[in-house]
């Protein structure tokens, strides 16, 4: 799984760049479904959200104190750890500041490794 970070305070970006980003990102999930490495799109998440914490607390989420908000995830699949983290790093939220973590899924049987 990749799971798509950026900055939380960054500026908002012009209305052309937006669109020049929606073109990269099209044009990577394209060659990753045509190379057969893309499982899932997953979602865009919205910035607003709640935490839920014992006792049943609630709270507004992403702290303002947070420097990363998670955008959005992707499910891949890749022969390795290394080849999926080759993926990551032709992911273009990087090159708008972001970052990737790449994550395992481990079957309920299975060990982590």
């Amino acid at each position: 799984m990749l799971l798509f970070r950026n900055d939380v305070k960054g500026p908002q970006p012009s209305p052309a760049k937006m669109q020049e980003m929606g073109q990269l990102w099209w044009a990577w999930m394209s060659r990753l479904e045509a190379e057969k490495k893309l499982v899932s799109t997953g979602n865009r998440l919205s910035r607003a959200g709640r935490v839920v914490k014992d006792k049943n607390v609630v709270s507004d989420g992403p702290y303002a104190e947070i420097k990363e908000t998670l955008l959005g995830f992707m499910t891949i699949t890749a022969e390795d750890f290394d080849e999926a983290i080759s993926i990551a790093k032709g992911c273009p939220v990087i090159q708008s500041g972001g970052n990737v973590e790449v994550r395992q899924f481990i079957a309920p049987n299975d060990n982590e490794s």
